[in-house]
């Protein structure tokens, strides 16, 4: 256990860290943790890179971030639901930078309506998992260059609601449903860290898995106020099923602690693989309705499975 839990902040895991010479990638880096990730990294010295779709949103976060920081910022286009666009990004991104300590995929929608990415995938699985994918091993190059790279991503607790079907991700032959298809990404998202942690360990690169709390951020731009009741009733059933106090919602600021701490954490370095919550290291529970990481999450054998079946989507082939 670290020193830090439920309400600790991004700054309280950052306090005393001097981060410059570091530069860190952060996907969605525009809006709700990404952005206040970003904000908290360069206030203690790094060079933050914020990708996302919208140029204007980059351009305005850019300025806001380096008036309240003073640090530097860059922006670079990077849109996760099409795979084009992930590729025209990490070419540019291998062109203006020559290193990446710390990459933060931190993008991601949740329990959106059925709809497909533009290269067909289901897009809660191919923007949360996919597109990500294929950016991280895009970057890899970079992430060599880092010193003491690290790679986090960033999953849910939403992720003990339903494992990867690897016979169908997609929906086409099962009815959708955003709940489903949330969990089912964000087990992908444990299952991708496990696996890039067993390829890239020895070339001195760490990925870790990070659940970040229930936060009111526009990832639930898609929930309706019937949506929030219902979530906030299965949170306090899940609690008291587990002779527990409901959490409740964390503020931004402490949504963006585990990231942080996960990224900069000395007591976590030459490790990797895990699934972070509050701040500390997960234990594997496949029991608890409000911890712990599922076992199906961090399955060695499923991890694999997942990567190729990742490699044949994206038609990319990653040797490492």
């Amino acid at each position: 256990m670290s020193e830090f839990g439920f309400s600790s902040t991004a700054d309280d895991v950052l306090e005393g860290r001097d981060l410059s010479g570091k530069r860190v990638f952060v996907t969605g880096g525009y809006s709700g943790l990404g952005k206040e990730t970003a904000r908290a990294m360069a206030s203690k010295g790094a060079e933050v890179v914020i990708a996302g779709r919208d140029e204007e949103k980059l351009a305005e976060v850019r300025a806001e971030l380096e008036r309240e920081t003073g640090g530097r910022i860059e922006t670079i286009l990077c849109d996760l639901a099409s795979l084009q666009s992930v590729r025209d990004c990490a070419a540019e991104a291998r062109e203006r930078f020559d290193l990446i300590d710390l990459l933060i995929n931190n993008a991601g929608v949740m329990a959106c309506p059925k709809d497909r990415t533009a290269d067909g995938f289901e897009r809660q699985f191919g923007t949360n998992h996919v597109g990500h994918f294929l950016l991280t091993n895009l970057l890899v190059p970079l992430l060599e260059k880092g010193d003491r790279p690290r790679i986090v991503n960033l999953s849910s607790r939403g992720h003990h609601i339903d494992e990867v079907h690897f016979d169908d991700p997609h929906f086409e032959d099962r009815d959708y449903d955003p709940w489903l298809s949330y969990g089912q990404s964000k087990t992908a998202n444990v299952l991708f860290t496990v696996g890039l942690e067993e390829r890239l360990k020895d070339r001195g690169i760490h990925a870790y898995a990070v659940h970040p709390g229930g936060i009111h951020t526009n990832l639930g731009r898609h929930m309706t106020e019937e949506d929030m009741a219902r979530l906030s009733k299965r949170i306090a059933a899940s609690a008291a099923e587990d002779g527990k106090k409901p959490e409740g919602f964390k503020t931004i600021p402490q949504g963006a602690a585990t990231t942080c701490y996960a990224a900069t954490a000395s007591e976590l370095e030459g490790r990797g693989g895990l699934y972070l919550e509050n701040s500390h290291v997960a234990e594997v529970d496949d029991e608890s309705r409000t911890e712990g990481v599922r076992s199906y999450a961090v399955d060695r054998d499923k991890a694999n499975r997942l990567w190729a079946m990742s490699e044949e989507m994206t038609g990319e082939r990653f040797s490492y």
